[in-house]
């Protein structure tokens, strides 16, 4: 019975921030890409919805966001499973240690990001709804990022992941990407000062006469 708003404006020409280098470029592309609606925020307790929390950027940002527009109570809500694991199947996600839930309980991420409270998805849920509109009840998934099983076995494990963290960590990016001329103040392969090009832009046309 509660009133689902929209609370911010999203700027549709950033660039996704998650896979940005760097935390400093990834804060300040969030206060870019998003802005407040104030009215929505002013004197009320708001429960802030979204897809997944990785590193925690974006939401310890648009908590505070929401904290400066007025709200009394902050509270966060994921449709995703806590995210504690790299994916190491072709995902951009950082490693370990870089994911806010990485040895984190749900009581020590909220006091991480800054909000009341938090909630996630539960891993069983998610697959079991997703079962329900497939037509294989009994459908395994590719859930690593959430449950840390990956499906080749013995062969993921501490020795693989120190050798993923040399590779994706902040500091080696920007040194491939210095490397390959690619550096752009601090901005990945693609962007554009931050903003999507316009050629990714899979709207049709409008052409005013």
């Amino acid at each position: 019975g509660r009133p689902y708003r929209e609370g911010f404006i999203k700027n549709r020409y950033i660039a996704r921030t998650f896979i940005m280098p760097g935390q400093e470029t990834r804060k300040k592309s969030v206060r870019l890409k998003l802005n407040t609606i104030k009215s929505e925020f002013a004197g009320r307790n708001v429960l802030l919805v979204d897809d997944s929390v990785v590193r925690g950027t974006t939401a310890t940002e648009i908590i505070q966001m929401a904290r400066d527009a007025g709200a009394n109570k902050v509270y966060l809500t994921s449709a995703a499973p806590p995210i504690r694991y790299p994916n190491i199947y072709g995902i951009d996600i950082p490693t370990r240690k870089e994911l806010v839930a990485y040895e984190r309980n749900e009581d020590e991420i909220a006091k991480k990001l800054g909000c009341d409270w938090v909630v996630y998805q539960k891993l069983p849920d998610l697959e079991d709804s997703v079962r329900d509109c497939g037509e294989t009840p009994d459908q395994a998934y590719e859930s690593s990022c959430f449950s840390g099983t990956y499906v080749t076995g013995e062969d993921i494990n501490s020795s693989y992941f120190s050798k993923l963290h040399e590779k994706r960590n902040d500091d080696a990016k920007l040194k491939k990407m210095e490397s390959t001329g690619a550096v752009q103040a601090g901005l990945p392969p693609g962007s554009h000062d931050g903003c999507e090009n316009l050629s990714n832009d899979k709207r049709g046309t409008t052409r005013t006469v």
